[in-house]
């Protein structure tokens, strides 16, 4: 099984209610469910904000990152066409590895092309120039600060593109009308059927989540950091 909780969850034994938790297929690993809960369900939300994706334009900010890494390929499946924007040059191959059919480098987005749907987690220059990029009628989802919680951004780039929408996404307030449940036997199907691939860079005892969070804050590795409960 894999569950979801508001909090509480970092425990050895935890009551969770039965429309959190989900039934995982025998090919699904532990490990593997241990990424649906925050980061494969924010990616899954997110996304949704955006409507049906069939051939929609979408970008992903910070897309070497845990939910970047899902809705990538989670757009991809959906039938959009993908852009995904990294730091560096370097981590170019991991994302077009994960299904992104164009990579931007940097912290600035470009005006053009326009996009029907941002996700995006970084915050600060890429946010706001994030705006200027929107379709009309777009709509972007800002999930992270990861490089500054400030934004200045041109309002009047944003409010010309019409009718576009700024989201702020926050999971934990998310579960009203789908309870978890769904979406995380959503994603563990599309695990068991090969169609989506959770990037887990490491997996260490619980006791070392001291070294392991200074490790991801540094941004050492991309993807995932799965602790194991002994």
């Amino acid at each position: 099984m894999v569950g979801f909780l508001i909090e509480g969850a970092w425990a050895q034994r935890v009551v969770v209610p039965r429309n959190a938790l989900a039934e995982l297929p025998d090919k699904v690993t532990f490990s593997q469910a241990a990424t649906f809960p925050v980061a494969g369900l924010t990616a899954l939300q997110a996304l949704g904000k955006g409507g049906p994706l069939l051939g929609k334009r979408v970008l992903v900010t910070g897309a070497t990152g845990g939910v970047g890494d899902f809705a990538v390929q989670l757009a991809r499946l959906a039938g959009a066409h993908v852009t995904a924007s990294v730091r560096r040059a370097d981590q170019v191959p991991t994302v077009r590895e994960l299904g992104a059919h164009d990579v931007v480098v940097g912290d600035t987005i470009a005006a053009s092309p326009k996009y029907d749907v941002i996700i995006e987690s970084v915050g600060g220059k890429t946010l706001g120039t994030a705006l200027a990029a929107l379709q009309r009628g777009g709509v972007c989802v800002t999930l992270g600060v990861s490089a500054s919680s400030e934004v200045t951004f041109d309002a009047r780039d944003f409010f010309v593109t019409g009718r576009s929408t700024l989201y702020g996404f926050y999971l934990f307030t998310e579960f009203v009308g789908e309870p978890a449940s769904v979406g995380l036997r959503r994603l563990a199907d599309l695990v068991a059927a090969g169609q989506l691939s959770p990037h887990i860079s490491l997996e260490r005892p619980w006791k070392e989540i001291a070294q392991v969070a200074q490790d991801l804050m540094a941004r050492r590795f991309p993807g995932k950091a799965v602790l194991i409960v002994d």
